[in-house]
Parts: structure tokens; C-alpha cells; sequence
């Protein structure tokens, strides 16, 4: 794919960040979730809502948008790349500019969150790798469906180089 970009988010961007949710939430939900629980993200009134209200980060490569990140309070959300664009750094650049992002606002000190279904290692492993541990796993339902969910926190000072 060569090089990609990132920038902010634009409302131009939502049906193309939508339709890489709905390509990438099944691959997430493998071996966490039963498969039912997929919905697209347009029939999901609730998350849609969570998905607008926050603050996001695309990724552009070759003229196409492949990823996209979502800010919250202290909280990164909404991390989904292409599958077909995976394994290239896009969630790794992704990651470390929401991450500064957060840090320019975070004058207390307060740990960033992220909830990572426990059967989704890659996700994990980037998240270790930017300072995230893992603090609590529980049990959840996602679309009426159990699942194992671990909550992981970084120091907001960890790891949040931007490297171009």
C-alpha cells in the first residue's frame, strides 16, 4: 500500500468509516463471540450514537480511507483498519496519535482505557505495546450474546510518540 496519512475525521468520511466497521467487526468478534452478535453499524441506533459522538482520526493510503480511531474521555474506542490493509502500522499510527492527543488534554494525569474482546490478540498485543496492561476481564453480552472482555489502562504519558 506505500504510505498513509493521518488526519481528522470529516462528516464526508462516515459511510466509508462505517463500511470498515461492518468489514472488520466480525474478524474482532471471531473467537470472543458468537457471530450473531455482528450487526451492521447503521442498525445498531446505540452505537452509531456512541460512534458520532466521538472524536476521530482516519487514515488515508492510496486515495482510500483504511482506518480509523475514536477518542473519548481518557478513553480510545473504535479502532478498525480495513482487513484487507492490516499488518501494515496503520492501527500502530493510529493508536499513538489518539494516544497524543489525549496526552495534550490530559493535565491530570488520568490512565487511558481501552476494552478489548479477550479472544482479539492482535488488538491486545498492540495495545501491550503501547503500554496498556491489562486490569479486569469480565463477562459481557454483545448483542444478546456472552463475551469475555478484558479493560486495559496505559499511563497517559506512555508510548505516545508520534513517529511519521
Amino acid at each position: 500500500m506505500g504510505q498513509f496519512s493521518v488526519r481528522e475525521y470529516c462528516e464526508e468520511d462516515e459511510d466509508d468509516l462505517i463500511a470498515i466497521h461492518d468489514l472488520a467487526r466480525p474478524v474482532e468478534l471471531q473467537g470472543s463471540c458468537d457471530p450473531r452478535a455482528f450487526v451492521p453499524l447503521r442498525d445498531d441506533a446505540k452505537d452509531l450514537n456512541e460512534f458520532r459522538a466521538c472524536r476521530k482520526l482516519v487514515a488515508i493510503g492510496n486515495g482510500k480511507i483504511r482506518g480509523f480511531v475514536g477518542i473519548g474521555d481518557f478513553e480510545i474506542g473504535w479502532l478498525y483498519v480495513r482487513p484487507d490493509s492490516s499488518r501494515l502500522g496503520i492501527g500502530r499510527r493510529l493508536l499513538s496519535r489518539a494516544m497524543a492527543l489525549i496526552q495534550e488534554d490530559n493535565s491530570s494525569g488520568t490512565a487511558v482505557s481501552v476494552f478489548v474482546l479477550e479472544a482479539n490478540k492482535p488488538a491486545i498485543t498492540l495495545y501491550e505495546s503501547k503500554g496498556f496492561r491489562i486490569t479486569e476481564t469480565f463477562t459481557s453480552k454483545n448483542n444478546g450474546y456472552p463475551c469475555k472482555v478484558h479493560k486495559m489502562l496505559s499511563d497517559y504519558n506512555l508510548n505516545c510518540e508520534i513517529t511519521e
